[in-house]
């Protein structure tokens, strides 16, 4: 009997074969108009030239770093917490996760087989080898024209959830491309507004019963675009012939709903990220305590969520070399969740109904 594919030979000869859905966007046939559709024209774009993604980004990347580690071997806590090739792994990963969805760890090995070294690769470059039933076997590192093959057990993959790709991570970079290229857009929208002293152009009205020729209207046009545009002719008085008046334009509020649309499209990209607008700097109720929760929202669900994922993964992946591996964020150690721990301890010390053995397991030490 059959239940949903279910085989009495075992599951794993049921894996489907490879799915893999493309980095690019998957409405790419015009309808999104200029986002960025491949991952790096999304990479540069959006977080090379975007001023909140960026910040989004090296804010939990950073953080993840930066967290205090607890481990059940120093020698594996020292491998994750070296700089490789000038990166700091952890760091690397949390930024590579965000933005790409997937993190490769290179596993580097001495002559007698034991891990020396971990560093991670640049995922858009890695591609993964599936054998008959699906399964990864290989991995495929392309750089210019050189390819390198490396075994399943020479690399750790670490991934994102992706509900449509079997053996990819789905990044947060193309959920948020279109909010990022409205930003970007007002940005542009900005500078030019400034390149013209800060105020919409108006137009030449001609009032004479004639029209201009196309000459003397070419001529007026090159004029006007040599002597009174750009920033250093803001303000420069014009001097006009006979049957010609300026009409000067201005915004109406409708117009200016560019800056509103702006500080929108900045919410999404933060919210994308999951990081609080507020600590990006961005239009909110910016008090102190608004500031200390939305700090402590950042750590409990983004940093930690994250460094989890990140330091599971390299647990599993260092296991053949050390056995029994445990690697965590100490949370006692974080001082962003300081007041938490404090409010715990208050209430485990009055709780005269529990024995030490219980207060001490409720607060996570050992009996």
């Amino acid at each position: 009997m059959k239940l949903f594919g279910w085989k009495s030979a075992g599951r794993g000869m049921l894996r489907p074969a490879k799915t893999h859905v493309s980095l690019t966007r998957a409405f790419a046939g015009g309808v999104m108009g200029e986002w960025p559709k491949s991952y790096e024209a999304q990479l540069r774009e959006g977080y090379l030239n975007n001023v909140v993604a960026q910040r989004a980004v090296r804010l939990v990347a950073e953080g993840v770093a930066s967290a205090p580690l607890a481990a059940s071997d120093d020698a594996a806590l020292a491998l994750v917490t070296t700089t490789s090739g000038g990166q700091s792994l952890l760091e690397t990963l949390a930024a590579q996760l965000l933005l790409h969805g997937n993190g490769y760890v290179q596993l580097l090995t001495t002559a007698d087989g034991a891990v020396c070294e971990l560093y991670a690769l640049r995922p858009e470059r890695v591609s993964v080898e599936a054998d008959a039933r699906g399964w990864p076997a290989a991995f495929r590192y392309k750089a210019g024209e050189a390819v390198t093959r490396m075994g399943a057990n020479e690399l750790i993959h670490i991934r994102s959830h992706h509900p449509l790709d079997d053996h990819y991570g789905l990044g947060c970079l193309g959920a948020a491309s279109g909010a990022i290229a409205i930003h970007n857009a007002s940005t542009r929208w900005n500078k030019a507004l400034l390149d013209n002293a800060a105020r919409p152009s108006g137009a030449l009205v001609h009032e004479a019963a004639e029209a201009l020729s196309g000459e003397q209207f070419a001529r007026l046009q090159e004029e006007l675009k040599r002597s009174f545009s750009g920033a250093d002719n803001a303000g420069r008085p014009m001097l006009l012939e006979g049957g010609l008046k300026w009409q000067t334009l201005s915004l109406t509020p409708a117009d200016m709903d560019f800056a509103g649309l702006k500080a929108a499209a900045a919410r999404e990209i933060a919210l994308a990220f999951g990081v609080p607008p507020m600590l990006l700097g961005l239009p909110g109720d910016a008090t102190y305590a608004n500031y200390r929760e939305a700090n402590k929202a950042l750590w409990r669900q983004a940093i930690l969520p994250l460094a989890a994922k990140i330091l599971d993964a390299l647990s599993e992946g260092l296991r053949p070399w050390f056995a029994d591996l445990s690697l965590k964020v100490d949370v006692d150690q974080v001082s962003a969740l300081s007041e938490d721990r404090e409010r715990l301890w208050a209430q485990v010390a009055g709780a005269d109904f529990l024995t030490m053995e219980e207060k001490r397991a409720t607060v996570g030490l050992d009996k």
